[in-house]
């Protein structure tokens, strides 16, 4: 098995795996995964609970992703150390 290190970009996720060696394996979500919706409020009335659905396109990421999850020992989310980079390893922690 092994570890597995998540990042935003592939160059990032080539340059880390270069530093990391065997036993990592390193994989980029390529940014976002999901994003509220564009056509509904997104918002419950009642709870205020954000819905979000997953970005088009971002199906196969997001399965080959779980693949790699379910292969690894341990999951690291590396995300850029900012607030879009926190909400990226939000989303990818909360998928359903």
């Amino acid at each position: 098995m092994g570890n597995l290190m998540i990042v935003e970009s592939p160059t990032k996720a080539r340059k880390i795996k270069s530093f990391l060696g065997p036993g990592w394996d390193v994989r980029a979500s390529l940014g976002h995964v999901r994003d509220l919706p564009q056509r509904s409020l997104s918002v419950d009335p009642d709870t205020y609970a954000l819905t979000y659905e997953v970005i088009p396109g971002k199906a196969s990421t997001i399965a080959a992703l779980r693949a790699a999850v379910k292969a690894a020992d341990c999951v690291y989310l590396a995300s850029d150390p900012d607030r879009e980079g926190e909400a990226i390893a939000w989303h990818l922690q909360t998928l359903p």
